[in-house]
């Protein structure tokens, strides 16, 4: 699903990440790893959001540099704490990222009822609770028909009912053929969400550490 090799990321000549070789095949892929070790770098650097040293490959076609608006199609990521222009609302944003990423309308419609933002999607998103945020940021993570999608920390600041909301979409979603990078800090029943890989982030670099189905 997703080929990474010799990738390299560096902050004013420090490195963060070398990863010389990691293949993820099909499914639900689990990081972890302490805060500023560099997950979220390297989830932005699979986004197409930063640029490295390396290769990335999707579903071995889909080269980041050989085919960067193929590849970025079917590449959605999530962010951890999104930052998005106070004056705009999410009605304005959802559908600019609905273009881009080609999203027929009743997948707009169906996501925003899902995730329960119809209330406030049409006042400006510098008003929003840390809440409101993360929810307009998961209706764009789903937009579109992407192969794969990043989830940075999917369920901080959400209430019981879409935390539970977010793992059935999930879990929906790979039934239907869409893979995930996930990172979290908070424990998933492996009975709710099947995983089919755990990786560390960890002296500068992504090393898997199980295998098998489940955390």
């Amino acid at each position: 699903m997703l080929t990474v090799r010799n990738f390299r990321k560096e902050y004013h000549n420090r490195l963060v990440l070398a990863i010389s070789q990691a293949d993820f095949p099909p499914g639900i892929h689990w990081l972890k790893g302490r805060n500023g070790s560099g997950k979220t770098t390297f989830f932005r650097s699979v986004a197409g959001l930063l640029p490295f040293d390396g290769s990335l490959v999707l579903a071995g076609k889909y080269d980041i540099r050989q085919q960067p608006v193929a590849y970025r199609l079917r590449v959605n990521y999530g962010e951890a704490e999104p930052l998005y222009p106070p004056f705009l609302t999410a009605w304005e944003l959802i559908r600019w990222v609905a273009t881009t990423k080609q999203a027929p309308n009743p997948q707009i419609d169906e996501l925003i009822d899902l995730f329960g933002i119809r209330d406030f999607i049409k006042t400006p998103i510098g008003t929003y609770s840390s809440g409101m945020l993360k929810k307009t940021s998961l209706v764009l993570a789903f937009l579109g028909k992407p192969s794969l999608i990043l989830l940075d920390e999917p369920l901080i600041t959400l209430d019981h009912a879409t935390t539970k909301t977010v793992i059935d979409r999930i879990r929906q979603s790979r039934e239907q053929g869409i893979s995930f990078l996930l990172s979290s800090h908070q424990d998933v029943d492996a009975s709710e969400l099947p995983v089919d890989s755990v990786w560390v982030v960890q002296n500068q670099t992504l090393e898997p550490i199980t295998q098998a189905a489940g955390l």
